[in-house]
């Protein structure tokens, strides 16, 4: 339990505003990433190069991002963050 108490307490993790939750620590999250445009409708409309690209190409960008956070060990709820990537800084939560 001792261990368990100290990892809740490290400075250098991220301190996530769940909504259903509240403050909770970085440690029961699973990061999903930066939002992605929204997936097409239909598939079959668009090349096959466009669609392996939304399937497969990561977008890694510097500064300000939208981040998609799953609170895994927590209440399973999905939320946005805004946060800037060279300093870690939450800016803003946004809408689930």
């Amino acid at each position: 339990m001792f261990l368990k108490r100290e990892l809740l307490r490290r400075p250098d993790m991220l301190l996530l505003h769940c909504p259903f939750c509240g403050p909770r620590n970085e440690i029961e999250f699973a990061h999903g990433g930066p939002e992605k445009k929204r997936r097409p409708d239909s598939t079959s409309d668009i090349e096959d190069e466009m669609w392996i690209e939304y399937l497969t190409v990561s977008r890694n960008p510097i500064g300000p991002v939208a981040e998609r956070w799953w609170h895994v060990r927590g209440c399973g709820g999905w939320f946005t963050i805004y946060r800037d990537t060279r300093t870690h800084d939450i800016i803003d939560e946004g809408p689930l």
